[in-house]
């Protein structure tokens, strides 16, 4: 695990788009193809604020998501939605790099089916991704990992229902530990003097929240953290 401090928003924004600009190429040039997942919240603004810059080749480039909530694709709740508004028209990616939730389907239908869209993108069972880029939550959760849930000891699915998130919507798909901990890279971005007090409980006490989980087997993960949300650090 590596914390990296920058002074602030704008520094992380630009220390983001240089470590996805480097990981997306170094994919590229090995092995073809970059996979990324991306979640929502802030890490929305920083990517749709950062990666314009990016140097890449995007046509090589599939997108999938950390998490994604049941909802239609204009509601102000789709993680895709807010891609597609804000990303889609600033760089050369289009829509069909997205693996994107079914629409109209309950939350255990739509997990099995982006199970099937992952095998097909990964043409294989085993969804290794290149960067998985991850938001914390005030409660120490990420993606749609919730503290004390069932979902939190999930080692068969991949890809999971959740009904009852306790922030809203309660519906939603998440990918899992096996998935998540299979990454090669993974990188939580926290800015902000809200964050302080859950990166102390996360990164010096190491208390057992589901952001603390995130241990890539054969990865690396990094802690991108401004002055205000590492002050407690």
């Amino acid at each position: 695990m590596t914390t990296i401090k920058v002074k602030n928003e704008q520094e992380i924004i630009k220390k983001l788009s240089s470590y996805v600009e480097k990981i997306s190429n170094d994919a590229i040039v090995n092995r073809g193809r970059f996979y990324i997942g991306l979640s929502g919240g802030s890490v929305v603004k920083y990517l749709c604020e950062g990666l314009p810059q990016v140097k890449t080749d995007w046509s090589k480039w599939t997108l999938a998501f950390c998490d994604e909530r049941i909802v239609p694709e204009d509601s102000d709740d789709s993680t895709f939605g807010c891609y597609e508004k804000m990303l889609i028209p600033k760089t050369k990616l289009t829509r069909n790099q997205f693996i994107i939730l079914k629409q109209g389907v309950t939350a255990e239908e739509a997990a099995k089916d982006y199970t099937e869209q992952l095998k097909e993108a990964f043409k294989s069972d085993n969804f290794k991704f290149d960067l998985l880029l991850l938001g914390m939550g005030p409660d120490g959760h990420t993606c749609s990992l919730f503290p004390s849930h069932p979902l939190l000891d999930e080692v068969d699915l991949k890809v999971a229902a959740i009904t009852d998130s306790p922030k809203p919507p309660p519906a939603r798909i998440t990918l899992t530990y096996p998935v998540i901990n299979n990454a090669r890279n993974c990188i939580f971005a926290c800015s902000g003097a809200g964050k302080a007090e859950m990166l102390k409980r996360i990164l010096r006490d190491k208390e057992d929240l589901p952001a603390a989980r995130v241990q890539p087997k054969e990865g690396s993960v990094y802690w991108l953290v401004d002055e205000s949300a590492a002050q407690n650090l």
